[in-house]
């Protein structure tokens, strides 16, 4: 009985040990068990806010697609940090994560957290992995999402329409039309931001034609930015004078700069 016992216990201790010790185990790698401050974007934007009204230009960097790439994300942070002066926030366009799991959005935001601006961090397809979606929207909060900066409004879109099975109104047009109405007062321009542009493999493609109908009546946007692609792109999708912005990947050491200013707007391509 006694050897049993002791055969049964060494057993139990090679499994443990397997998932991170003898007598101690790891959390599941899905837990939603969210550390640290929650409800991070809107906190951010209300920084945003405050800090950009009653100017007449505005500058931000966007950064995408950062997956398990740490160390070009902490060399993307370390060279938005050098700017800090010069700009006025930071657009995360999603893929925060490879597979959505708990660690992976804790070293994204170990990273994040060394901004030393405020930022905005969108969900992306690799994000809703597992329960990344839940973990999501308990750190960040909705996948949709909006504000004002210097009278200029930012539309944040959900368009990882393939992470639904194309089965839940996404992109969700009804938003796109209640931001042009909501707050009209207070903006004067808007710019649309997405994870994955119209015609990729992410979009529902079934309606890519009416999305852009939807953003050219309601919203009128200066121009549109994405991630996803890990590709530069600066491209007129529909031939329509509408400019999208493809935000590489870290892993390819560049980011973009946009300055509105009250009657234009330019970018720069920065290279770290």
């Amino acid at each position: 009985m006694k050897l049993d016992i002791l055969q049964h216990t060494a057993a139990l201790c090679l499994v443990a040990s397997m998932l991170g010790g003898c007598g101690a185990f790891d959390i599941h790698p899905y837990d939603v068990d969210v550390k640290g401050a929650t409800g991070i974007n809107t906190a951010n934007i209300r920084q945003i806010e405050l800090s950009t009204l009653g100017k007449d230009t505005l500058r931000f960097a966007c950064i995408s697609d950062t997956h398990q790439w740490y160390a070009d994300m902490r060399a993307a942070v370390d060279d938005i940090n050098r700017r800090k002066d010069t700009l006025d926030f930071v657009v995360h366009c999603g893929d925060l994560t490879d597979t959505g799991t708990n660690k992976e959005y804790v070293w994204c935001d170990r990273q994040l957290r060394r901004l030393q601006l405020p930022y905005v961090a969108m969900i992306g397809n690799h994000d809703f992995l597992g329960t990344g979606e839940e973990y999501y929207a308990k750190k960040y909060g909705p996948k949709n999402l909006s504000f004002i900066a210097a009278r200029l409004k930012l539309v944040l879109l959900n368009t990882n329409a393939t992470e639904y099975d194309h089965m839940a109104s996404v992109p969700d047009l009804n938003y796109i039309r209640q931001q042009a109405e909501e707050d009209a007062g207070a903006f004067d321009r808007t710019i649309v931001l997405m994870h994955a542009r119209p015609y990729s493999d992410q979009f529902n493609n079934n309606i890519a034609e009416p999305f852009e109908h939807y953003l050219q009546f309601y919203l009128k946007p200066m121009f549109c930015v994405n991630g996803h692609d890990h590709s530069l792109g600066v491209d007129d999708v529909f031939g329509d004078g509408m400019t999208y912005y493809g935000v590489p990947s870290v892993v390819k050491r560049k980011y973009f700069i946009f300055t509105i200013t009250p009657d234009s707007y330019r970018y720069e391509i920065v290279d770290f």
